[in-house]
């Protein structure tokens, strides 16, 4: 691993990494006005531990998975909008929609996945791993605009009453819907714990077929009443229920895009486990963040008064960095505590 961004003084043993073979340009630190020059001295060492990060496998399986999802979601979206406007019903229409948007999602997560496996380069030095983020990002936003479509719709029949729907199609359109959504939802299942753009397909098309079953209730109730304002009701109840996930996704995408601490790591349990380390007496300038949805990046500054380098301790805290807090790749820089060469931080960079 070729050194890292940071420009310390002769207060820095050395670095310790454990991570792929590239640079570190995300987190160079710039601890206020102090400048760390170097006085003739270099950085010591890099111990690189080995380890993998949990992408799943773009394989023909998940490949194959993401080709039938999306081949058979496309083919109802067709079917529905076609049968919605045939039986004038926002609610189905309002379905398409939202079914429409997560065939995107699952273009975009396929997209996303082959990318997030292409190796580093010289200038991309952590690969395209944040094109998962990015994908995440774009289909929350696309959802959005369509929730206010739809929303606007099913206001407008409920101020205009229009024709009256044709409950029998629509109650069958819908009813296949719970067996196309509830089926790829089922394809995604196995490997949504391991990927957050999995999971998101998975939890999109499993709510996507309760959903549908909404749908069929509601049509069944006109068919029974004859209340026509059930139709455009169920509209605004499916756009609410969109509206309420994708604000979910909008806020977890932003989250990982500046680099926030992933939600399913506890910051303080890594600096309490940091600061138990061997001859550790302070831990400050930890960072940690998101290199995609599946990837966790740290970097840290451990003070150890006259403790050199210890390669078996770095890969030892790379193992439990990475087993315990799914952090798979991190970045140590080690220093003595040198009064004389203090890493000096202002205020605004402690953390």
């Amino acid at each position: 691993m070729a050194a890292s961004n940071h420009d310390h003084g002769d207060h820095a043993l050395g670095h310790g990494g454990c991570g792929h073979d590239h640079d570190d340009p995300h987190h160079g630190h710039d601890h206020g006005a102090t400048d760390h020059a170097h006085h003739g001295r270099s950085h010591a060492s890099h111990s690189h531990a080995g380890h993998s990060h949990a992408a799943p496998p773009a394989d023909g399986s998940l490949s194959g998975a993401f080709a039938l999802g999306i081949g058979l979601n496309l083919a109802f979206v067709i079917a529905e909008i076609v049968i919605g406007i045939a039986a004038d019903s926002v609610a189905l229409i309002a379905d398409a929609g939202h079914n429409f948007g997560d065939v995107l999602g699952l273009v975009l997560s396929w997209g996303a996945i082959l990318l997030a496996k292409r190796a580093p380069s010289r200038r991309r030095t952590y690969g395209m791993k944040r094109s998962s983020v990015l994908a995440s990002l774009i289909n929350a936003v696309v959802l959005l605009v369509g929730v206010g479509g739809i929303a606007m719709e099913a206001l407008r029949r409920l101020v205009e009453p229009g024709s009256s729907i044709l409950p029998v199609p629509v109650m069958a359109a819908a009813a296949a819907g719970i067996l196309v959504n509830g089926f790829t939802a089922w394809l995604f299942h196995k490997g949504n714990k391991a990927d957050i753009n999995l999971r998101g397909a998975f939890l999109h098309m499993a709510s996507d077929a309760l959903v549908s079953a909404g749908v069929v209730i509601a049509a069944f109730l006109v068919l029974w009443t004859d209340w026509q304002w059930l139709d455009p009701v169920v509209g605004l109840i499916i756009a609410a229920i969109i509206l309420v996930s994708t604000w979910s996704l909008l806020r977890q995408s932003l989250d990982l895009a500046l680099d926030a601490v992933p939600s399913s790591v506890d910051p303080e349990a890594v600096r309490a486990y940091l600061a138990s380390l061997p001859g550790v007496v302070e831990v400050h300038d930890l960072h940690i963040w998101a290199l995609g949805t599946t990837d966790t990046a740290l970097t840290v500054h451990l003070v150890r008064p006259d403790s050199g380098l210890d390669d078996a301790l770095i890969a030892t805290i790379c193992h439990e960095l990475r087993e315990r807090f799914g952090i798979g790749h991190a970045t140590f820089q080690i220093e003595q505590g040198d009064a004389h060469n203090p890493c000096a931080l202002a205020p605004a960079h402690v953390v």
